[in-house]
């Protein structure tokens, strides 16, 4: 067990600098045949903690430290051979995985090429599109929410639903007024995003606005929203290309360290057998 004097002479050299390392090994708790020194806590305390904080945090660790110890011995001298045997196994085998998948992991990130052309991406696509179906409603759209008494209101409305490009300078001047606003109608979005942001639109009228080509004038209180809805495809339909570039593209990636791995797999092996160092035995 641990004493409670050794915690008065912890506090000894407990400080705001805290611990610094000393050659020679000075052990600060004991459980059984096992040792905690006080090189093993140097870093355990960070710089400019009080003398009390200090005293409590390595408190808690040297009692965290030697529950752990009794409990592994415990386990050892109570639990039946089969089942150490059994966990050895494991623990050797989880070893093996941990050391192998990192190292992979390592030779993949430094060999993998990560670009992906614009040809590749589309190529992938209309080779795999049906594998890509859609999980809900995606919308294109552009709307506007802002005040109904807004003194422009009439223009900006006329702008709204006769959009051109080139009144890019108006929306610029216009936009601080909105409450909120999106005029790239290029960009699909999940209908669940759609109510999020236009929160007069839910599942009960959704068929009511959500349809291609329909524009809408909603009010809300004091507010108007401005809706235009470019394009609409429903559930279980194939992807926009546009929408799954960043999915196609970790496909592609993935399918590449895929590659990479085995290729790799393949020469360590082939290389042990030209060296002879991997020999299969009739």
């Amino acid at each position: 067990m641990i004493r409670n004097s050794f915690f008065l002479v912890l506090t000894l050299f407990c400080s705001c600098n805290y611990f610094q390392p000393e050659q020679k090994l000075e052990s600060i708790a004991r459980v059984g045949k096992s040792y905690l020194y006080k090189s093993d806590i140097t870093t355990l305390v960070p710089t400019g903690t009080s003398k009390e904080d200090s005293v409590l945090i390595v408190r808690d660790f040297i009692n965290r430290w030697a529950s752990q110890k009794l409990l592994i011995e415990a386990a050892e001298r109570n639990l039946s051979d089969k089942k150490k045997t059994e966990y050895n196994a494991l623990i050797k085998q989880y070893k093996i995985d941990l050391y192998t998948k990192a190292y992979i992991e390592e030779v993949v990130k430094n060999n993998v090429d990560t670009l992906v052309t614009q040809q590749e991406l589309k190529k992938y696509y209309d080779e795999n599109k049906e594998n890509f179906k859609t999980n809900g409603t995606l919308v294109r759209l552009r709307f506007i929410n802002l005040a109904k008494d807004n003194p422009r209101f009439a223009t900006i409305r006329s702008k709204f639903f006769d959009y051109n490009k080139k009144d890019k300078k108006f929306w610029d001047t216009y936009a601080l007024q909105f409450k909120s606003f999106a005029l790239n109608d290029t960009i699909w979005v999940d209908m669940s995003q759609v109510y999020v942001k236009l929160p007069v639109i839910n599942p009960e009228n959704r068929d009511d606005y959500i349809q291609p080509g329909r524009k809408a004038e909603i009010r809300s209180n004091d507010d108007v929203y401005l809706i235009k809805i470019t394009n609409v495809i429903d559930k279980n339909q194939i992807s926009p290309f546009e929408y799954i570039k960043p999915t196609l593209k970790e496909v592609i990636l993935n399918k590449r360290k895929l590659e990479l791995i085995k290729k790799f797999e393949k020469e360590i092996t082939d290389d042990a057998i030209k060296n002879k160092d991997y020999e299969i035995y009739k």
